[in-house]
């Protein structure tokens, strides 16, 4: 059985791994130092990575007591206590970019009977895409419980006015396997290159992109059938993503009524 301090010390390992990941997948530029947000620091492991690379960083935690150790250890950043799901409380265009290793799926969960995790997570991503700059991204390592989870954080940042999608490092191994959500602000970019990835012919790519433009379903002609079936199914699988309390569907949904005389 491994002991305390190795399991300590692997954790430790895999946390600056990811945040290395992180970091790379913002694709910073080069010439110049940047300004960055640590959603969910903790201890302040990802911020030391940052600061080996020469960026500046302000990290984020719920947890008074992770901040203690962040403060003990003598962290390069600057903290703030804070919740998440209540905001991000800097003000617009502050950050050249933002990492969060292992946080973003609690806001999935309600702690508390006040709590609306569709509501935290809409908080969440629409201050976070304020205070992010034009043209940056973020990039958010997460641990979801099941697809009903990434279905319902995706569709709150593109709600949130996000682009970009899921990158799935090393899909097939059930260790190694990292979700990060990319995600970029003003201009939608490529995804990029998931790692372990390598797809052979006709297998689908590991990558999930999405855009905040609503699906038109068109006729033959080219116009917008609203009111149609698809469309009208399209409009409640929305509204069931977004958290929101929707009939369920059954054969008559979407049928023409008949005028009543």
């Amino acid at each position: 059985m491994a002991s305390p301090q190795w399991r300590c010390s692997r954790m430790i390992e895999i946390q600056s791994q990811m945040s290395e990941r992180a970091v790379e997948l913002l694709g910073l530029p080069e010439d110049r130092p940047c300004f960055l947000l640590d959603v969910g620091c903790g201890s302040g492991l990802s911020g030391d990575y940052i600061s080996e690379e020469g960026h500046h960083w302000v990290g984020m935690d719920i947890s008074s007591a992770m901040l203690d150790v962040a403060m003990e250890r003598e962290v390069e950043g600057d903290l703030i206590l804070a919740d998440m799901g209540q905001g991000i409380p800097f003000r617009p265009g502050m950050f050249d970019g933002c990492v969060s290793i292992s946080a973003v799926q609690w806001l999935c969960n309600a702690d508390k009977k006040t709590h609306s995790p569709p509501k935290r997570l809409y908080r969440f991503f629409s201050t976070l895409y304020s205070a992010l700059a034009r043209g940056s991204r973020a990039i958010l390592q997460l641990y979801p419980e099941n697809s009903e989870q990434l279905e319902l954080i995706t569709a709150q940042a593109m709600k949130a006015g996000f682009t970009g999608g899921m990158v799935v490092d090393y899909p097939n191994s059930a260790k190694a396997k990292k979700f990060f959500l990319c995600l970029f602000v003003g201009t939608a970019g490529a995804l990029p290159k998931a790692l372990g990835a390598e797809c052979a012919d006709g297998e689908e790519s590991q990558q999930a992109k999405f855009t905040n433009e609503r699906t038109r379903f068109r006729n033959a002609k080219g116009k917008s059938v609203k009111k149609s079936r698809d469309w009208v199914l399209e409009k409640k699988e929305r509204r069931r993503r977004q958290g929101k309390e929707v009939r369920a569907d059954t054969r008559y949904t979407g049928r023409k009524r008949r005028p009543r005389f």
